[in-house]
């Protein structure tokens, strides 16, 4: 189904000079004057004494502009203390913000559009005392005696802002120029300066415009999609956003800007490539300052849909229906929208339709939309961790704003409702713990990647085009270039590791450099991690693992990775690497090749089901290296032959070659690309290496400990554990691609049955599984849990 949106308008920001306060101390008695705008929400007070805590020292002061304000004006400084960035919380003054406070009401209660907009409108683009993150100007009473006049005749928001837009910087003498100080400048300071970039351009006009009563946000792109620059502008609400361009004025008239062309090809799930409009409420989305990219205290929401999408035409009998889904409200009044895929069933019994609702990264009024046929009856449904929604309703009107809510799910049967008639049970899935047919098990987990992928896209591809990753304190930069087409299944990954380590920086650098352009490859994504420490193990710390963890799902996410065809291999240092995170993280990868490393106290039993490669310079004698892979050649051959379905290896010690093997070792690659991922082989060795991992294959333990030892394997209905020290309790993961999960299930240790009957396939276990690893392929729709006799002995 095609997709509607509404045609979203924008305009730039800037800020202006500091004004002496003129207002007295005692408590604001002008509620008796106010609008007839609707009041303000009643104020969050768990958030507002979270922000007051945070506020420290300067707690005093603030509670000293709250006491000078009553009604509105007290719950408008209580908005902007709740959602402050935590600099102003502990640096503003009382004076300051009261002055902004009423001086805003002030401007508001005369603006003659006031009346008929949303007093949210106000609180978020009217009363904030900035836009970004410049220096914070008392701007507000000197803006609006300087600039009001020029606006005393409109009759609208929109041509009051394309006044000031045309009239506002030859007054204040600000003209555009690159040689301005500083990109993120204060009003004032592009006044002092005489010159702005478009983000102080655009501070100074929105500055301008919420002095007079008029909302105005910064909107911005951090790149256009030709990597040719980034733009600032400026959005103005006016029954809707409509944009301009701070300085760049198009007459009486909004709407028009030389760059609309350039935004249209914007990229709506992209940190980089997407427009973002600030929004002074915190959200989940930061907004991407380029002149400040180490910062996220300025939120934003995304609205690069409303510049990419054309208008849509919507056909006789059809109407556009928006979805969004609200979370409970909280007991600050709140219901917060959430990213959910949405099932809607026809009553008829057609074709199931899906979409998914966006969250409180985009703005209030943006929805998903559906194009449906006047008339036709929905229901639907819709589930966010352990919360459910559902809701009947018939398409009647063009624009109609469909509303789930999500509930508890342990009480959501008589909040939803049975189905209408038409609608097939079987097509959704049964609640947590529920038993799932295998037809709905598939289904199911389907759905779940689908609801993931699309929850983790937009912040995972900010870490891809940051190119850099950062898990516990630990941040590991990384190169990658795709190559070729994708084929059937998704591209593969190569993850190329540096050597190097136990020396500089600079020198690890190097290696880094030189191992981005190592190894060719006319197939696949090619990754050359840097590592994120200069240890001699930089590539076997225990923070490793997370880290390609996360690198290998946010490709799989983003670039069509296949995660069954994944590559390890490494040179050098990057070779101790292999030898020591391929055994332990084998079922992570389809094949590993080891160059020129060392394995240190590493074993390879854990290489069972991984294909292995060994590469070695025949004269590399340093640290052994060459002794060391002739004999893993020797123990690979042992444990192949004791067992001839797995350890599948290539080991080749280059004759005349010391520890530079003249590209001979990248064969390796071509070997390894003959290989696939097996999740769920019928014979599984789990050693437990320093570094412990709680699920290995089809495996997982609760408490995993150094030096475990498990065998265990399956054949047919039957799974029996041949091995097992150090382990008292093992969950079992199964799902219909290994057995019959309608037939009963035997667990054997030795001559004693440790379980035996149906395993039930249930969306808990599937929502766990994809929850420990984030791999679509590595979900499971049953589990059995053992204990096991003697301690597993």
């Amino acid at each position: 189904m095609g997709q509607a949106s509404l045609l979203l308008l924008a305009l730039p920001l800037l800020f202006a000079p500091q004004s002496a306060l003129a207002q007295d101390s005692a408590p604001d008695q002008s509620d008796q004057q106010e609008h007839s705008h609707p009041r303000p929400p009643a104020p969050e007070q768990v958030e507002l004494e979270a922000a007051l805590s945070r506020a420290g020292d300067n707690r005093a002061e603030l509670e000293a502009g709250l006491a000078r304000l009553a009604g509105e004006r007290r719950a408008s400084l209580e908005f902007l203390i709740r959602h402050m960035p935590a600099g102003d919380l502990t640096s503003l003054s009382a004076d300051f913000l009261v002055e902004h406070v009423v001086v805003a009401h002030e401007a508001w209660d005369a603006a003659p559009w006031s009346a008929s907009m949303p007093y949210d409108v106000f609180l978020e683009n009217v009363l904030p005392y900035a836009s970004i993150n410049e220096r914070r100007d008392a701007w507000r009473r000197d803006f609006r005696e300087r600039f009001g006049p020029l606006v005393a005749e409109a009759k609208t928001a929109s041509h009051a802002a394309a006044i000031l837009n045309n009239k506002i910087f030859p007054m204040v003498g600000v003209i555009y120029s690159t040689k301005r100080p500083k990109a993120d400048q204060s009003p004032y300071e592009s006044i002092e300066a005489g010159m702005a970039a478009c983000p102080g351009l655009a501070v100074l006009l929105i500055d301008a415009c919420r002095a007079v009563g008029v909302p105005a946000r910064f909107v911005g792109i951090p790149s256009w999609s030709d990597d040719s620059g980034n733009h600032s502008w400026v959005e103005v609400w006016d029954d809707g956003w409509h944009v301009t361009g701070a300085a760049e004025p198009t007459g009486d008239e909004l709407g028009k800007a030389w760059f609309l062309g350039r935004a249209s090809k914007a990229k709506p799930d992209s940190q980089r490539y997407g427009i973002f409009a600030v929004s002074f409420k915190r959200t989940p989305q930061p907004f991407p300052m380029v002149w400040r990219p180490d910062s996220d205290q300025v939120f934003a929401v995304n609205v690069t849909e409303r510049y990419t999408k054309q208008p849509q035409v919507v056909p006789e009998g059809y109407a556009r229906v928006r979805l969004r889904v609200l979370d409970a409200a909280d007991p600050g009044g709140r219901a917060e929208r959430r990213a959910v895929e949405v099932q809607l069933h026809p009553e008829d019994g057609g074709e199931r339709l899906s979409a998914t609702t966006k969250d409180e990264r985009f703005d209030a009024n943006d929805h998903v939309e559906l194009l449906l046929p006047i008339g036709t009856a929905y229901h639907a449904s819709a589930r966010h961790g352990d919360k459910l929604a559902a809701l009947d309703f018939q398409v009647s009107e063009d624009e109609q704003l469909v509303t789930l809510e999500l509930v508890e799910s342990t009480h959501a049967g008589a909040s939803i409702g049975e189905p209408m008639g038409g609608f097939d049970p079987a097509s959704v899935a049964a609640p947590a713990g529920g038993q799932l047919d295998r037809k709905a098990a598939e289904r199911l987990a389907s759905e779940l990647w689908q609801q993931h992928a699309t929850a983790l896209a937009p912040m995972r591809r900010a870490e891809l085009e940051a190119r850099s990753l950062t898990l516990a304190g630990k941040t590991m930069p990384f190169w990658y270039s795709v190559h070729g087409d994708a084929p059937e299944g998704g591209h593969s990954l190569y993850i190329s590791m540096h050597g190097g380590g136990g020396t500089a920086a600079r020198v690890n650098d190097g290696q880094w450099e030189n191992q981005k352009r190592l190894y060719q490859i006319d197939e696949g994504v090619y990754v050359a991690p840097r590592a994120p420490t200069n240890t001699w193990n930089l590539w076997h710390e225990a923070h490793i693992d997370d880290l390609f963890d996360r690198l290998i799902e946010d490709l799989v996410l983003l670039e069509g990775v296949n995660p069954d065809r994944v590559f390890l291999l490494g040179y050098s240092a990057g070779g101790d690497g292999v030898y020591q995170l391929a055994p332990r993280m084998a079922d992570r990868f389809a094949a590993a090749a080891m160059m020129a490393g060392h394995p240190n106290d590493a074993k390879p039993d854990g290489l069972r089901n991984l294909a292995f490669t060994l590469h070695m310079g025949a004269n590399d004698g340093a640290y052994e290296r060459n002794a060391v892979a002739a004999r893993w050649k020797g123990l690979l051959a042992d444990l192949q032959a004791a067992d001839p379905g797995g350890y599948e290896h290539w080991v080749e010690i280059h004759v005349g070659k010391g520890h530079w093997m003249d590209r001979q070792d990248a064969a390796a690659l071509p070997w390894m690309a003959r290989f696939a991922r097996d999740l769920r082989p019928e014979r599984v060795v789990w050693v437990q290496d320093d570094r412990t991992h709680a699920r290995f294959y089809w495996l997982a333990v609760d408490e995993p400990v150094r030096g475990a030892r498990l065998v265990v394997e399956r054949a047919g209905q039957t799974v029996r554990i041949l091995e097992a020290s150090g382990v008292d309790q093992l969950h079992i993961r199964l799902d219909d691609t290994m057995l019959d999960l309608d037939q009963p299930v035997r667990v054997e240790q030795g001559d004693e049955v440790l379980f035996e009957g149906l395993v039930p396939r249930t969306r808990a276990t599937l929502e766990r599984t994809l929850a420990e690893r984030g791999d679509p392929r590595g979900m499971w729709s049953a589990e059995v849990l053992v204990q096991l006799g003697d301690g597993g002995e």
